[in-house]
């Protein structure tokens, strides 16, 4: 199918479908960031005006230039919103229309105000004192600067306590959608995978129900640690249909704890390097997302979906847990990979393109109107 009849006929059925989205249920965690998007000056003008620095290599060169000297980098903050991995995929599976319920650091004993709005769209429970993230955001990427040790009280422990281990097992063993993001910045969500694998799994029974997964960036954690998860991960496959989504180098790092050789940053290559993975891994779904297009793996088959070309974006940080969102919502409809990864990169470019969250409404009218160069 030609890439325009694609979004064609993905738009049709979307519109034909958008209803069954509100009978869905999603239970998304753990995690919870107050992001701070920043922009870097390079030169201001005047108490108003400045330049930024436009890419990630002119603030590394920034930084190695005072190597042995020092100095000091303005930032210029351009807004505050809800952050982390599972609150913004939440947020946007909630504006999609399935109903969500989110449990994860959202501040401790009270919400904090950034997830106010997200309290409206879901119902949310909080365990755990967000963490902090400014987010440096340039041309060609972001520079994510954390601040997450609250994130050591999401423990299987504080689960039962401060939410109730029966109640987060009806949430997990009911879900029509269950997703588990943020693994690198959790340092106890392996223990908790295992307590479930342990408590919950060999009660899990009827229809299989999709269970979605993101590492998010694992590259400080040791290869044994992101080896034992991905074999968790691997593990749910036998009680649920697994989906894994990574983007292009979290893909090269999941490799290299596989002990799997890198196939180079071209299409051809980064498709043979999924392929690979997912055989290793053994789940339903391996889609990996870089910048300009998406892909994914099922079976032996992988499927490849150009994105939309946005010239000048309002936003990037959250971008992945857009798409991540838009897939999986495919998914839900019971799309294949095409269409599932065109819902993806639809929901990641519309909000990259706004500032938004879509609607299904936006998604169709994106779709129908591709933005181009």
């Amino acid at each position: 199918m030609k890439t325009s009849d694609l979004r064609e006929e993905c738009a049709r059925q979307l519109t034909s479908q958008s209803a069954r989205a509100a009978s869905f249920s999603a239970f998304v965690g753990l995690d919870g960031f107050v992001d701070e998007i920043v922009h870097a000056v390079d030169k201001r003008e005047n108490s108003r005006e400045y330049t930024r620095l436009p890419t990630i290599t002119s603030f590394a060169e920034r930084i190695a230039g005072a190597a042995g000297r020092s100095t000091n980098i303005e930032m210029v903050a351009q807004r505050i919103k809800l952050g982390g991995n599972g609150p913004i995929m939440a947020n946007a599976l909630a504006t999609l229309g399935p109903k969500v319920t989110y449990v994860g650091a959202l501040g401790y004993p009270n919400l904090h105000p950034v997830f106010e709005s997200l309290s409206k769209r879901a119902q949310v429970h909080t365990i755990a004192e967000p963490g902090y993230t400014d987010a440096a955001e340039f041309l060609d990427g972001k520079v994510m600067l954390v601040k997450s040790t609250s994130l050591s009280e999401i423990t299987w422990e504080n689960i039962d306590k401060r939410l109730g281990r029966d109640r987060f097992l009806k949430h997990f063993t009911s879900a029509d959608l269950v997703a588990f993001v943020n693994w690198t910045m959790i340092p106890y969500m392996t223990e908790i995978w295992e307590a479930l694998h342990r408590e919950a799994c060999p009660a899990v029974k009827g229809p299989r129900r999709k269970l979605f997964f993101d590492l998010a960036d694992p590259e400080k954690r040791p290869d044994d640690d992101i080896a034992r998860a991905l074999q968790l991960i691997s593990d749910f496959q036998r009680c649920f249909d697994v989906i894994l989504g990574v983007n292009e180098k979290e893909a090269t790092e999941i490799a290299e704890a596989l002990g799997i050789p890198d196939h180079g940053h071209s299409p051809e290559g980064l498709s043979e390097l999924a392929r690979e993975i997912h055989a290793k891994l053994q789940i339903d779904t391996l889609m990996v997302h870089p910048v300009t297009y998406a892909l994914a793996v099922s079976g032996a088959k992988v499927d490849l979906v150009q994105g939309p070309v946005i010239m000048k974006p309002v936003i990037t940080t959250g971008a992945g847990d857009h798409f991540n969102s838009g897939f999986c919502l495919g998914k839900l409809l019971g799309f294949d990979n095409e269409f599932s990864l065109l819902m993806g990169v639809s929901t990641s470019g519309y909000y990259v393109k706004t500032g938004q969250s879509p609607e299904i409404k936006d998604l169709v009218g994106l779709m129908t109107n591709w933005p181009a160069k």
